[in-house]
């Protein structure tokens, strides 16, 4: 399943019917979804929060983020390398693959908030997005 050309190696995911990346340094755990508790008034891409080996983990839904309509309810979650906002997962349809990709090969021409390029895969395209700006 993962393959080892390239300058970074990036962990694709499915949103819907999309697919996405993320740098796979970012990346602490990938794990199923367990019952979530929701936080009232909270921000509208935040889940809710899910016990993770004894410690409160934010659940972020990144299609909140990236506008993405939600047919389909996520159940695996991303745990994100924490750091002085705490802990943070995101919750997405599947995990597809982890692959190496050549940096000079990611084309930022659309680059914008949340998006860092697009990387361009056989006849397909998959969105390199920021962590950092999912979930802030």
């Amino acid at each position: 399943m993962s393959e080892t050309v390239g300058d970074v190696q990036v962990l694709e995911f499915r949103l819907e019917d999309r697919k996405y990346c993320i740098d796979i340094a970012h990346v602490d755990e990938i794990v199923d979804k367990e019952e979530l508790t929701p936080l009232p008034n909270s921000d509208p891409r935040v889940e809710g929060v899910m016990d993770l080996r004894g410690t409160t983990t934010t659940i972020i839904n990144p299609k909140e983020v990236l506008d993405l309509d939600e047919t389909e309810t996520g159940e695996r979650v991303v745990v994100l390398e924490s750091d002085d906002t705490g802990n943070v997962g995101w919750l997405i349809d599947a995990v597809t693959q982890v692959v190496g990709i050549d940096t000079d090969a990611v084309d930022e021409s659309v680059e914008s908030g949340s998006v860092r390029g697009i990387v361009r895969q056989d006849d397909d395209f998959v969105v390199w997005i920021k962590p950092s700006e999912i979930n802030n």
